[in-house]
C-alpha cells in the first residue's frame, strides 16, 4: 500500500495541519470494511445527504451522535430469534459503526429511516461574523447605484 506524503505541502502552508492529519488518518484507517454501504450526496450549495443501507435494522437499533466536526452512526445487532436452521446467510446482520468527519459549521438537520435506507440531512450554516465581507480601499463606501438604461445621450 502506498503512503501519502504531505511534507511538501506542510512546508508551504500555514494552519492546514488538521486537514493533512485528517487525510493521513483516513488513508491509514481505510482497512477495507465497507459495511454498511453508503452514499454522500450534495443537494445544494450548503446542503448534503448521507444515505446508509441498513436493511434489517429498526430505528431503535440505530444510534446517531453528532459532535463538533464528527458524525457517528452505530447499528446494534439484535439477537436472532429461533427461525430454524439457516442454510445460507447472505444478509449481513452485524453491528457497525460509521464515522464521518464534518466541516466546520455543518450540523445534522434531520434523520429518517425508510425502506432499509437511513438518510441523514446535513446543512452548513456559516455565522454572519464568519462570512466574507467586501472591504473598500481608501475610504468610505460609495452608495451610488450605477444604472445602465441606455439614456446616455439624453444626459448631455
Amino acid at each position: 500500500m502506498s503512503r501519502l506524503d504531505f511534507t511538501p505541502y506542510r512546508r508551504s502552508t500555514v494552519g492546514f495541519d488538521r486537514l493533512f492529519d485528517l487525510l493521513e488518518s483516513q488513508a491509514r484507517s481505510n482497512g477495507g470494511d465497507n459495511y454498511p454501504p453508503f452514499n454522500i450526496e450534495r443537494k445544494g450549495e450548503d446542503e448534503y445527504r448521507i444515505t446508509i443501507a441498513v436493511a434489517g435494522f429498526r430505528p431503535g437499533d440505530l444510534d446517531i451522535t453528532a459532535q463538533q466536526n464528527l458524525l457517528v452512526v452505530q447499528g446494534k445487532k439484535r439477537p436472532e430469534g429461533g427461525q430454524g436452521e439457516m442454510l445460507h446467510v447472505g444478509i449481513a446482520n452485524r453491528g457497525f459503526e460509521r464515522r464521518f468527519e464534518l466541516a466546520d459549521f455543518v450540523r445534522v438537520e434531520n434523520a429518517d429511516l425508510a425502506d432499509g435506507l437511513l438518510t441523514i440531512d446535513l446543512v452548513r450554516e456559516v455565522p454572519e461574523a464568519m462570512r466574507p465581507k467586501k472591504i473598500i480601499v481608501g475610504g468610505q463606501p460609495t452608495l451610488e447605484v450605477v444604472k445602465d438604461d441606455g439614456d446616455e445621450a439624453n444626459a448631455a
